[in-house]
């Protein structure tokens, strides 16, 4: 490969965790509690700190969760691509943390390069969710959000929490008071504008109202979309329920001391500062930073923060993603494999000349490729010279009105009733 860009890079797996405590199973808390990570190189530390704020930037953009996808591998690739991003990991189980303390570092562990980030748990039971939340501190994650969106069966069915936790607000503010009162950093919610037929607007408000008062949650994560339960696929969850950002901007409007980001449908930095004008706190997107990382995650820094536009190339990404991929390989017996390492990259020539040969190529190489140094070498010849050493562009210019339009959509103003008052 051409050049010789090999920044430093910290693999996750060189992150290990001294003197984890031991946390009482109970449901008390008020004990002050320090831990840090120690890195096998620079001595770098994660540190706890509610003023994750001030260290980093805001949340104006971010990635969200998802499950199979915004694993290690992609963070690493979007943290080398943006710097200022916010990112998520996938949802993780309160069960699966909790049941897998000798093994945790698998689960929780990831290199410092990706903060800020954001550790996302599901759960219904509160002292799970406080064991998890107690287990996941060490590691220094910037914010604990729990999963109240996920529409999936596995999650809304048989695991009666994710979306369905949208219908029993009490509950949500019980948990987020257990897991705030079990770490030192910001708690928020990721959540659907409603479920089933609870889909008006009073009933998110009253979620919104209850969570936000009943436990120390300021931040909300806004899927503009409804969720149906009635046995349709995730898949189809992300089309067939229609976008409604009234909602969205009318929150803004009826619950000014709180902080919402939107999500949902969103696919280019275009529309991401579109939104930003029309008052959004925050932006996330999801499919459309997996699948074109470069057009989005590329212009993250410049076209949302300000900062002066990097002049980095795919090469020179790839040169330092194949240092820590080739340190991970089979970190966990098997796993992770080329396939998963190489997974993220998948996107990363998008709608560039001969990136369906390339992918081609890189489907067959997988089958006899050991390391990720080799599949590079193997297959990045199909991709032209003037796609691989090309800078990141500015973004296109132009408008959308579709947040204009939602805001002239704006549902009537949310009052409180006198018994949510009361119980307030």
């Amino acid at each position: 490969m051409k050049s010789c860009f090999i920044a430093s890079l910290t693999p996750f797996h060189f992150v290990i965790l001294k003197n984890r405590a031991r946390f009482p199973s109970n449901l008390s808390y008020g004990s002050s509690r320090t831990s840090c990570c120690a890195y096998h190189q620079n001595s770098k530390i994660h540190s706890t700190s509610p003023m994750a704020a001030d260290r980093y930037p805001p949340p104006w953009f971010s990635v969200a969760p998802m499950m199979e996808w915004t694993d290690n591998h992609y963070r690493t690739l979007a943290r080398l691509i943006s710097k200022k991003a916010w990112l998520y990991t996938e949802m993780l189980a309160a069960e699966t943390i909790v049941y897998q303390t000798g093994n945790l570092d698998r689960f929780l562990a990831y290199g410092p390069e990706q903060h800020p980030i954001v550790l996302q748990i599901g759960g219904n039971k509160l002292e799970n969710l406080a064991k998890a939340t107690q287990l996941a501190t060490p590691y220094g994650y910037d914010e604990i959000n729990l999963n109240c969106g996920c529409p999936s069966p596995k999650v809304a069915g048989h695991g009666c929490f994710g979306v369905r936790l949208m219908l029993d607000p009490k509950l949500v503010a019980e948990a987020m008071s257990v897991i705030a009162a079990n770490t030192n950093v910001p708690v928020s919610v990721k959540c659907r504008i409603g479920v089933d037929d609870h889909d008006s607007y009073n009933e998110l408000c009253d979620f919104i109202y209850e969570v936000s008062s009943q436990s120390p949650t300021q931040h909300f994560i806004i899927h503009s979309r409804k969720a149906l339960l009635n046995g349709i696929s995730p898949k189809d969850n992300r089309k067939i329920p229609p976008l409604k950002y009234e909602y969205y901007y009318a929150l803004l409007r009826d619950f000014p001391g709180l902080q919402f980001t939107i999500n949902g449908g969103i696919t280019s930095i275009e529309e991401v500062n579109a939104a930003r004008t029309e008052g959004a706190h925050g932006v996330m997107l999801g499919r459309a930073a997996y699948g074109n990382p470069w057009q989005i995650l590329g212009l993250v820094d410049s076209a949302v923060y300000g900062a002066p536009l990097r002049s980095i190339t795919r090469r020179q990404v790839l040169e330092q993603y194949q240092v820590y991929g080739d340190s991970v390989l089979g970190m966990y017996g098997p796993r992770p494999t080329v396939r998963e390492v190489v997974k993220p990259l998948l996107g990363l020539f998008h709608a560039e000349p001969r990136n369906v040969a390339w992918k081609r190529k890189v489907d067959a190489a997988f089958r006899h490729c050991t390391t990720i140094k080799s599949l590079f070498e193997e297959t990045l010849g199909e991709i032209p010279d003037s796609v691989l050493d090309a800078p990141i562009t500015e973004v296109p210019s132009g408008s959308t009105d579709k947040f204009i339009k939602a805001k002239s959509l704006l549902p009537s103003p949310y009052t409180v009733k006198e018994e949510e008052l009361l119980y307030a």
